[in-house]
């Protein structure tokens, strides 16, 4: 998976490239840097251009989701098309997440 980020505002934006899988767990550990900055109340995750996503890789988003309400910040999840989308209406992460686009 390719990963890059930026801040706009109090927005921490991820966006996500490939296939999202347990082997990224170790790089998908960057974004939990987001939750200790104060300014920022938002992590937006964009997937619009992931391909495959495996059940390792939900649970992440899972504990992201967690972090995130400890921290009382938000998690929206941008876009998610094919194969993730699917994975995403099987598990009811439409459910879990603010899912747009």
């Amino acid at each position: 998976m390719e990963c890059t980020t930026n801040t706009n505002g109090n927005v921490f934006n991820v966006k996500m490239s490939g296939k999202f899988t347990f082997s990224d767990h170790n790089s998908f550990k960057e974004i939990f840097s987001f939750f200790d900055d104060n300014s920022l109340s938002q992590i937006e995750l964009d997937l619009a251009q992931v391909e495959f996503i495996d059940s390792a890789a939900l649970g992440l988003l899972l504990i992201v989701r967690d972090e995130a309400k400890k921290k009382s910040k938000s998690v929206v999840i941008k876009a998610p098309q094919g194969q993730v989308k699917k994975m995403f209406e099987i598990s009811r992460f439409y459910e879990l997440f603010d899912v747009v686009g």
